[in-house]
């Protein structure tokens, strides 16, 4: 006889040595709030933080911190390659893990889109788009420092605390450019194998990382723009770093530049949610859903559908850091609101 089983949005969640209270992830998103340009995370990101764990979620992924100083969006951004980093990230983890969340980080390289960087590099000398600047192509040798740089990001990002790693291969950044077609055009290895630097990076990570501790890489499903990849070419991607290493997969889509003829992404509600699935079941991958999912019945169908995962709230929770504590009174879960919050919300019925 076969069991059907139903989870919810607060239903707890593993993955290896990673225990969620509830499916709810806060993804990362930039502050650009490194007001010294140091990469080290200040006040702001601490309070911004463990906010959110107060307020209920249950998966925290710091904000796209990068390997090397140009290879931040801007210079207001985090970043993880010195040690001196290292102590101030771990005081936001304690903090937010002080209040039954779980962190992570996500680990990256702006490439071509590293916008106050002298000299931005990539894969190959290909401009984001007219108002950025025309990248130096990295040579074979520095390919591999590249990936070197990702694995030290990884020690510190251990050594700080974190309960798991996230790369990002999504939205146009370096890992994506070297996956891409479209901008990469290189004759060496790095171009004739479009997964080689980013399996090359996942196992590199894994290599930091305690075999308990699961690592979860965020990809582009599709990209926006004419002779742009589409889901077919992800999920061969998905199959190659699944095989090198990752263990949940964080689907987004578009970024790789201007959107042109390839067709514009939709603005509506769960529009991403698709990819997610059909990437889930290709696979046979975990995946956490992300884009316009702030409707908590909706969030909640993600997951009761076996769509994904994990559900990913961002501008949602930007607005409000209690978002998780507000979804379990419409979802009528009890047990949910701190005992201090208790009188600002309405019994669950």
């Amino acid at each position: 006889m076969e069991v059907f089983l139903l989870y919810n949005l607060f239903s707890p969640y593993q993955i290896k040595g990673l225990e969620l209270k509830n499916r709810i992830v806060m993804p990362p998103m930039c502050q650009y709030s490194v007001t010294k340009k140091d990469g080290i995370p200040n006040e702001w990101h601490y309070v911004h933080y463990v906010s959110r764990a107060i307020g209920g979620t249950g998966l925290i992924i710091i904000e796209m911190t990068d390997v090397e100083p140009d290879g931040r969006i801007t210079d207001y951004d985090l970043g993880l390659w010195s040690d001196a980093q290292v102590p101030a990230f771990q005081r936001i983890i304690e903090g937010c893990h002080q209040h039954g969340a779980k962190v992570g980080i996500q680990i990256a390289h702006a490439g071509r889109k590293a916008e106050d960087a002298e000299i931005p590099v990539a894969p190959s000398p290909i401009p984001f788009n007219n108002d950025f600047k025309t990248p130096r192509e990295l040579t074979t040798d520095e390919v591999k420092e590249m990936v070197e740089k990702f694995r030290q990001a990884a020690r510190r990002a251990v050594q700080a605390g974190v309960d798991t790693i996230e790369l990002h291969g999504a939205h146009g950044y370096l890992i994506h450019e070297f996956q891409s077609p479209l901008t990469n055009k290189r004759t060496d290895v790095y171009g004739k194998d479009l997964a080689l630097f980013g399996r090359e990076v996942i196992q590199a990570v894994k290599s930091e990382m305690p075999a308990h501790m699961p690592l979860i890489l965020r990809i582009s499903a599709v990209e926006y723009v004419e002779n742009g990849y589409g889901i077919d070419h992800a999920i061969e991607l998905v199959k190659q770093y699944k095989e090198a290493g990752v263990d949940l997969f964080h689907i987004s889509s578009g970024g790789e530049g201007p959107i042109g003829s390839g067709g514009k992404p939709g603005s509506h509600a769960a529009y991403q949610v698709p990819f997610a699935r059909k990437i889930k079941e290709a696979c046979d991958v975990p995946v956490i859903a992300v884009g316009r999912l702030e409707e908590p019945q909706l969030a909640n169908s993600i997951i009761a559908n076996g769509d994904a995962d994990l559900v990913a709230i961002g501008r949602g929770m930007l607005r409000n850091p209690n978002w998780a504590l507000e979804a379990s009174i419409q979802l009528r879960q009890e047990g949910v609101i701190p005992k201090q919050y208790l009188r600002g919300f309405p019994r669950v019925k």
